[in-house]
């Protein structure tokens, strides 16, 4: 992950996708209209959390049966950012929100699980935050990362699908893949599912180091 061509890469898919995303001609779609847009930010950023939440909750199992401490603070860092990707999420969806659904907040089942998915995830950090033993710490938040992540994917994927919602692909609404969403639009999308993980996984390998380096630092 040191190498470098794969960061210049990240720098230049979300130049493009910003550039392109609100530059670019938008499809007239019914109700959506320019806000079509926000597809490029709101859905990769939260493809970009379950990537990152999913290596998080892999390197907390692999802690469990390793017991090393650098397991651990991957796992932290990465739900970390995470975290950061999923509230800029659901912040570009409360955007889209308001110019479609006509409120920032409707109360919309998939936008409630959402925000109980990244509650319980907070509530990850409050739980290290308690415990002073490197290696209690480790292991009870291990416990509690999978516990998170097999209560993310019924929240975000299941739960909304079965009762009324607003949300594309929710509730008996048909997915963005039944709309002709136009082939320039999703010579931008791809891209951006791609720049935006990338950027969460490089952010996230800055911060495993620099923890790595403070916990020596405070071991000598």
């Amino acid at each position: 992950m040191k190498k470098t061509w794969w960061k210049i890469l990240t720098i230049l898919l979300l130049i493009y996708v910003v550039l392109a995303g609100l530059l670019m001609d938008a499809p007239r779609l019914n109700i959506l209209n320019e806000t079509i847009r926000v597809l490029h930010f709101h859905v990769p950023m939260w493809f970009g959390m379950i990537i990152l939440f999913t290596v998080s909750v892999g390197y907390s199992i692999k802690y469990l049966g390793s017991g090393k401490e650098k397991d651990d603070d991957t796992a932290v860092e990465f739900a970390n950012v995470g975290i950061v990707l999923g509230l800029l999420g659901l912040a570009s969806g409360m955007v889209w929100a308001q110019f479609t659904w006509g409120e920032w907040w409707s109360g919309d089942p998939k936008q409630n699980a959402s925000a109980i998915a990244l509650m319980i995830y907070l509530a990850y950090f409050v739980l290290r935050g308690s415990f002073e033993n490197p290696e209690q710490r480790g292991r009870i938040s291990a416990v509690y990362n999978i516990f998170a992540f097999a209560a993310l994917i019924p929240l975000l994927f299941i739960l909304p699908r079965l009762t009324d919602s607003l949300h594309p692909g929710n509730g008996g609404n048909p997915g963005f893949n039944a709309y002709d969403l136009d082939n320039r639009l999703r010579l931008v999308f791809y891209p951006a599912v791609l720049g935006w993980s990338m950027l969460g996984i490089w952010v996230a390998t800055l911060r495993v180091r620099l923890r790595r380096i403070s916990n020596k630092l405070l071991s000598k």
